[in-house]
């Protein structure tokens, strides 16, 4: 078996087959620094380090681009309502989704290019546009693509332009359609100098979707393999991307992949949540180990259901994962970094693989960590030092493959340690104490639920006349 990818754009499970044999393109749409990263940037930039891992990891030769936009309408909006010039909030909240990659264990792009430092890719970009007749000037300053221009628009979302959502705000007297955007947009009063650039068309700045068509050209060239986001950017986002390079002549994107929501008590993330979903806050009290395996341990195209109960869910996982790990070097001896590097997907469980190759079900990999896991354990126990070798090179390898090697960086000194039994052991204990109010309040439904969810995640509640205590199984 091959991997197969689910291609968005034709909505169906495809075989993936590289443009060059051996080598992969990928392009994912980064971050828009307009603000401090949250867990929803994070679950799509994990959810793609994994498929780059997996890529690798099956021998192919990767180029991962991933952008920045640091110059829109919302960058200039809030560095403007907060006294600062556009530049220095932009570079500032570039710097936080770094910090929070780095932190969440994810590997560097190839290319990380910045919107700033391709405009004379851009205004080339829309000139090829406008040459092929699928552009116009407005009003001075301002570019518009054509909707109407051109015959495969909305293919890649299955839409008629007749049914789609017109922006609102977006609605200069300069167009000619309702549906058409902008390319060039000339300033706006009351913006900054420093943010405009000499086109042809008069001083001005890119639109969002001119930005990612121009980057993804230069790095990966006119016609590339995957192209990756959040399935918020589907429409109108890699829509226009699609159509602006279609208009250009060039193929651009063979596969599109999207990852689903991250939901808090059953609805979409909200901003009006606040500060809560911020990464630096959460990770105060959540060991990274954990929210990644949390946001990177669910199919990316599911919804991760973000709560206290699925942090708990997750550090259980990790300490019975990291036990296992810490257990068997005590016993044979730690297998070194590279080794398990070279480690091919040949040579891992046959089951892992198929579960990978079948668009990324990283559920169903992770179960058959858990079934190596439990292997291994059984070969402790029996002190069989072949066995227990073999289930270590097992397990970490393919835990590397979902970015979460205990011995590897940066999670190398995590692995089953006070530290992290202390975190367990403050969100399980804040489950009890949710659960106890349940049964107080006889909602005899919620509390089975709490113990339930509990159990799911591999942890045996016993109650006793001073209270509910906790253990891991198998620990």
């Amino acid at each position: 078996m091959s991997l197969t990818i689910y291609d968005s754009a034709t909505r169906t499970q495809r075989e993936f087959v590289p443009l060059t044999p051996g080598k992969v393109g990928v392009y994912l749409c980064g971050a828009t620094v307009q603000g401090a990263p949250h867990i929803g940037h994070i679950r799509s930039a994990v959810a793609f380090d994994v498929l780059v891992r997996w890529l690798r990891r099956s021998g192919y030769e990767v180029t991962m681009v991933r952008n920045v936009t640091d110059i829109d309408d919302k960058i200039l909006a809030k560095s403007a309502e907060a006294g600062q010039p556009w530049w220095a909030w932009a570079y500032r909240f570039e710097q936080e989704f770094a910090k929070a990659y780095r932190t969440l264990g994810l590997i560097p792009p190839t290319y990380e290019p910045r919107a700033t430092g391709h405009i004379p890719q851009m205004i080339s970009l829309i000139q090829e546009i406008i040459a092929a007749g699928h552009a116009y000037v407005g009003d001075p300053g301002n570019v518009y693509f054509d909707v109407a221009s051109l015959k495969d628009y909305g293919s890649l979302t299955h839409q008629l332009v007749a049914n789609m959502v017109v922006d609102e705000t977006d609605m200069e007297s300069d167009k000619r359609s309702p549906h058409d955007f902008a390319l060039w947009k000339a300033p706006k009063l009351g913006e900054p100098e420093t943010a405009a650039w000499d086109s042809p068309w008069g001083k001005g700045r890119p639109g969002w979707h001119i930005e990612c068509s121009a980057m993804s050209g230069r790095y990966l060239g006119e016609t590339f393999d995957i192209h990756g986001g959040g399935i918020d950017l589907r429409f109108p986002h890699h829509e226009n991307e699609q159509a602006q390079s279609h208009a250009a002549g060039r193929g651009f994107a063979r596969y599109w992949m999207h990852n689903a929501w991250v939901t808090i008590e059953g609805e979409k993330m909200s901003k009006s949540l606040g500060n809560s979903l911020i990464v630096e806050n959460i990770i105060k009290d959540v060991p990274p180990v954990i929210l990644r395996l949390a946001l990177g341990t669910v199919q990316y195209r599911s919804t991760v259901a973000y709560s206290p109960e699925t942090l708990t869910e997750a550090a259980a996982v990790w300490e019975r994962l990291s036990g296992f790990v810490e257990r068997a070097v005590s016993a044979v001896g730690e297998i070194p970094e590279a080794e398990i590097a070279s480690i091919t997907a040949a040579d891992l469980p046959e089951d892992f693989v198929a579960a990978m190759d079948d668009d990324l079900n990283v559920s169903a990999a992770l179960a058959v960590i858990h079934e190596t896991v439990t292997a291994g354990n059984n070969a402790l126990s029996a002190r069989d030092d072949l066995a227990t070798t073999t289930a270590q090179r097992e397990v970490r390898a393919m835990l590397d493959v979902l970015g979460l090697d205990p011995l590897a960086e940066p999670w190398r000194g995590t692995a089953a340690t006070d530290k992290t039994h202390d975190a367990l052991d403050a969100l399980v204990t804040n489950v009890l104490e949710d659960r106890a109010a349940a049964r107080a309040s006889k909602d005899w439904a919620r509390a089975d639920a709490l113990r339930d969810s509990l159990q799911a995640a591999g942890i045996a509640v016993e109650d006793s006349a001073e209270g509910a205590n906790w253990h891991v199984e198998g620990r």
